[in-house]
């Protein structure tokens, strides 16, 4: 019998949010309400259903390895050379080549935990030791929900290749601030590679919450991932970049990438979002406004519920969060529980999130969901 690397097969299977279709069907419903994925309501934008429409009449060829059009236009965007630029499947793929391009046994990955959960996955499967530093309470008397950039600077020895700081942080939606990070980035060795994962960036409102390519500059060891899939609306279509000071860093990404691996819907989808950008702060702040009211009205509850930088809330039930999912996907409200720590919502449109809401009134007290005192 043919069998996997043990390190493989010790992995658990990534789980994504439930299909909202196949829940409803399951509980015999029209429809049911995902808040599961952090995807925007939205439908795609016009000009991105175009694009992808005129480039359909192609898909008999490769597309271009090298995304030159939409590097261009990235380059042109935050003012960076093209060669500093990789281009990825989606921003997780682009960690994966990160942990293959700079990581081998006897190497670490450290990261906060918990925090975006393909970090210790990535490790291991590039054959790293994935070095966990717990979060720590963001405010008083708070739950453990925000990066600990000490401890984390503490982690770092000379096995560390890489450190991710997912900021805002996923799950919690907390982000570390200006001179915090500052004063990490100065004091990691320039021999690890400190990548800024901004996943939510476009929906941060904090002006202290730094913009992580602003911060890059001027630092070697440092780099940038992002994503269209969030704000941009192009979850289905899977396409990321890195920016990386050292042009060096994303040539080591470009090494790893697999051929071909960002389509050609996906790429020419993506240059017609970047041309849509005004439309785009629009639909972030709506989300920002929604994210306002859905964080209010769980307070009101009770719910102990920090300030959100991304489009989700984090709510800390503890051992009452795969209880509290199960309920509310009884009442076709799919949410992503952590079990033992908490429950993600993706901020919805407003019908949603007030779904959510009557969803969540009906089952809290069965689920006996803890609430802050008054």
């Amino acid at each position: 019998m043919v069998s996997p690397r043990p390190a493989v097969e010790a992995l658990p299977a990534y789980r994504p949010g439930r299909n909202p279709a196949d829940l409803a069907r399951e509980i015999g419903v029209d429809r049911a309400i995902k808040l599961a994925s952090n995807e925007v309501a939205f439908p795609p934008l016009p000009a991105v259903v175009q694009a992808v429409t005129a480039a359909a009449g192609e898909t008999n060829r490769y597309p271009d390895n090298g995304a030159a059009v939409l590097t261009a236009a990235l380059a042109e965007r935050y003012g960076v050379d093209p060669g500093q630029i990789a281009s990825g499947c989606g921003a997780v793929t682009l960690c994966q080549e990160l942990a293959q391009a700079y990581s081998e046994p006897g190497t670490s990955i450290a990261f906060a935990w918990r925090s975006f959960e393909m970090y210790p996955l990535l490790a291991r499967v590039a054959g790293a030791r994935p070095v966990q530093v717990p979060l720590v309470p963001g405010r008083d008397g708070g739950p453990a929900d925000t990066h600990d950039l000490d401890g984390l600077l503490a982690a770092i020895d000379d096995t560390t290749r890489l450190v991710f700081v997912c900021n805002p942080n996923n799950p919690t939606g907390t982000a570390v601030r200006r001179g915090e990070l500052e004063r990490f980035l100065d004091a990691v060795p320039a021999t690890t590679l400190v990548v800024l994962d901004e996943a939510y960036r476009e929906f941060v409102s904090d002006g202290d919450v730094p913009d992580g390519v602003e911060l890059m500059r001027g630092r070697d060891n440092v780099a940038v991932l992002r994503t269209f899939s969030k704000a941009w609306g192009l979850a289905g279509l899977r396409v990321g970049y890195l920016i990386a000071e050292d042009p060096a860093v994303a040539e080591a990404v470009r090494k790893t990438h697999v051929p071909f691996s960002v389509s050609m819907l996906a790429q020419a989808a993506a240059v017609a979002a970047l041309a849509s950008e005004d439309e785009v702060r629009r639909r972030c702040a709506a989300v920002v406004a929604e994210r306002a009211r859905l964080t209010g009205e769980l307070r009101e509850r009770g719910l102990d519920v920090a300030d959100s930088q991304a489009n989700f809330v984090w709510l800390p039930v503890g051992e009452q969060a795969a209880p509290l999912a199960e309920a509310l996907e009884a009442r076709a409200v799919i949410t992503r529980p952590f079990p033992g720590e908490g429950v993600r919502v993706t901020v919805g449109a407003p019908e949603e999130d007030d779904a959510f809401l009557a969803a969540l009134d009906a089952v809290r007290d069965d689920v006996r969901v803890a609430v802050r005192p008054a």
